[in-house]
């Protein structure tokens, strides 16, 4: 079917109303943003393990309240691209392909896990954001309200963090 997504199969898109070739690239941004949102998720829940330091306490949690917000957000991002049509990435080498988040190496101290969270909370902001015009251009409200909502949590989360640090 020449009007189907690549990875679709046939007769899996419903016609929403909006172009396929502009559902893939929707679809193709939202794989961005769920590999962004798990990535980050997996450093977060990583840093929540092995934060030590005079503010363990303060940050284990801070860090726990994240990592559980991030676990919700990749469940209603992947619906997202289910809900369009395509298939969700779920693996780590998908995730590791297409995110811009990088997993740290070592294991960083707490004020450079503060930093590199609100590094990168920023960083997922500049990826909904690149998907917006898309989505807006194409009348696709499910997808610029999660995509509204997403930016806000992560712009929140970001400066929250960077008033942690000294």
């Amino acid at each position: 079917m020449a009007d189907t997504p690549e990875g679709v199969p046939a007769g899996v898109v419903a016609d929403l109303g909006i172009a396929p070739e502009t559902v893939q690239a929707i679809t193709e941004g939202l794989s961005r943003l769920l590999a962004d949102t798990y990535t980050l998720y997996l450093k977060t829940h990583n840093y929540h393990w092995n934060v030590t330091g005079p503010q363990f306490n303060t940050l284990h949690q801070m860090f726990e309240t994240q990592y559980t917000e991030l676990a919700l957000a990749v469940d209603e991002i992947a619906e997202r691209i289910r809900a369009l049509g395509a298939w969700a990435p779920g693996s780590y080498s998908e995730f590791a392909r297409l995110s811009s988040v990088k997993e740290p190496t070592g294991v960083p101290s707490a004020e450079e896990m503060v930093r590199d969270l609100a590094d990168d909370q920023a960083r997922v902001v500049r990826t909904a954001r690149a998907i917006f015009p898309l989505a807006d251009a194409a009348h696709d409200e499910p997808t610029a309200d999660l995509l509204t909502q997403r930016m806000q949590v992560h712009e929140k989360t970001a400066w929250m963090l960077r008033a942690m640090i000294s």
